[in-house]
């Protein structure tokens, strides 16, 4: 049994019932018993000395290899369990040490004139479309739902996520939109079809832009909605009416804030509104978890709300509004992630075990992080114009009652076309 291991989980692990068995066999229960029990064994001594060298890396890919095993309750259990104990509690010399390496490299990575954009979004979304569409909704809408009312089911979530953001645009027929970061064109296509835009998508994801160009070509939207290949620092020659980015500024990285205010900036009229929809944390947490970082979103960062104004003030773009949501991205990977342990087997049959151990691991430890870590969302509005967005928020909802008139009555025309 690894000694200095057993010391540090000790340390940490004061509440909840957490039970370890190391690769000697010995069986040791953490905690004070209260809440959900689990278990987990660490199969090989090798695996308990990295993970003791290096937990904010080793543990995932520990538990990626099959070498942590959890017996009782499932890795959603056990995170939670070590992250509502305070992962500070963790520290130590060596382990410090190592932390402070992956967060000077991160921060030298973000600042280097590199254009690593087209690999760290290929490595992420041009996965097999299969693997999405095992947990996302109807309309693989891959960022956070919005939950108003509470309760209502993820689909209907993720339209009044959209349904949201349309209203906060202020839009009017004819307008053009830029939509950075367009996904597989979801939001594009229900902001031309609500209201009578014209959307620009663009992605640096070749299947991304392959699915949304097909979407579109099949509900006769092509005239209206173009997608294109394209890095927003190179778009030249155009200004919008309205740019909306979702889930796309955590890719930017901290070093290139002041240039994507800047190109925001340029491309958007002068009485334009721009709508950013982004993960932030409650403090500057200068850099991203190792094997987030390393496994699933290179190049990432999640900011404080800190590290986003200054640039914003540096452009003159006025902050019109910003709207805090809580806890509606842990509602929403948590149904991701009983989506997609539901389906393990078609999973596991797309790509192999360690493929869906990463993925259950990367769900879970992002839902625990909004939950413990004090992650939250953000809608950032801005505008160049003191005049174009009201001086009171009761728009919001007045136009979010007319949207969904609209979503009803679509409905019904589509079940009188069956």
């Amino acid at each position: 049994m690894n000694a200095a291991l057993l010391k540090l989980l000790r340390r940490l692990v004061q509440k909840g019932t957490l039970t370890v068995i190391f690769s000697s066999g010995n069986k040791v229960v953490l905690g004070d018993g209260t809440g959900k029990p689990a278990t987990m064994h660490i199969t090989d001594a090798e695996a308990e000395r990295a993970i003791l060298y290096d937990p904010g890396l080793k543990f995932g890919e520990m538990y990626m290899d099959g070498r942590v095993v959890i017996e009782e309750g499932d890795i959603f259990d056990v995170l939670s369990i070590i992250k509502s104990n305070g992962l500070e509690n963790a520290a130590t010399f060596a382990n410090s040490f190592v932390a402070l390496w992956h967060v000077l490299r991160q921060q030298l990575k973000s600042r280097l004139p590199v254009n690593r954009n087209r690999y760290n979004v290929a490595h992420h979304y041009d996965l097999d479309g299969k693997l999405f569409n095992l947990f996302l909704d109807e309309d693989w809408q891959y960022s956070c739902a919005y939950f108003h009312p509470p309760g209502i089911s993820l689909d209907e979530a993720q339209r009044a996520k959209k349904r949201h953001i349309a209203a906060k645009l202020l839009l009017e027929p004819g307008q053009q939109v830029l939509e950075v970061g367009s996904g597989w064109g979801g939001l594009a296509m229900y902001l031309a079809e609500a209201t009578g835009v014209e959307v620009t998508g663009i992605t640096l994801s070749e299947e991304q832009l392959r699915v949304s160009r097909e979407r579109a070509a099949r509900r006769g939207l092509s005239d209206r909605v173009r997608f294109e290949l394209q890095d927003y620092r190179t778009l030249q020659g155009r200004q919008f009416d309205r740019i909306v980015s979702v889930g796309m500024f955590e890719h930017v990285g901290i070093g290139n804030y002041g240039n994507f205010f800047r190109k925001i900036k340029e491309l958007l009229r002068p009485d334009g509104v721009m709508l950013l929809h982004s993960i932030g944390q409650v403090y500057k947490p200068w850099a991203t978890n190792p094997w987030i970082e390393k496994y699933i979103f290179p190049g990432g960062y999640i900011p404080a709300l800190s590290e986003v104004l200054p640039p914003v003030e540096s452009t003159r773009l006025l902050v019109k509004d910003i709207e805090i949501l809580p806890l509606h991205y842990a509602w929403t990977l948590r149904a991701w992630r009983e989506r997609f342990v539901a389906r393990r087997e078609e999973a596991v049959k797309l790509y192999d075990e360690r493929f869906f151990r990463m993925w259950e691991f990367y769900l879970a430890a992002s839902e625990t992080a909004f939950l413990h870590d004090k992650h939250f969302v953000f809608q950032l509005q801005l505008s160049p114009s003191l005049e174009t967005v009201p001086v009171s928020r009761d728009y919001i909802e007045a136009k979010e009652r007319e949207l969904l008139e609209f979503e009803k009555t679509r409905s019904r025309l589509e079940l009188v076309a069956v």
